[in-house]
């Protein structure tokens, strides 16, 4: 799985392609370039999948104590 750190910005520029009616996404040296908007929409779906899953992954620890009375 790809860190949530590669993938918030990955999908922040997909959104602004899209929004800009641009085909193709620059990200980490790496150039991706989509045939279609509904491509773009299986990609964006995809990527907001994985970040709810790592978001779901954070888990946080509550710590009680008491004085055994």
């Amino acid at each position: 799985m790809t860190a949530l750190t590669e993938l918030i910005p990955l999908r922040e520029a997909l959104l602004l392609a899209r929004a800009n009616g641009i085909r193709s996404v620059t990200h980490c040296e790496k150039r991706i370039e989509y045939k279609s908007d509904d491509e773009m929409a299986a990609a964006l779906a995809a990527l907001e999948r994985e970040i709810a899953v790592g978001q779901d992954r954070v888990r946080r620890v509550y710590i009680t104590t008491s004085k055994g009375v």
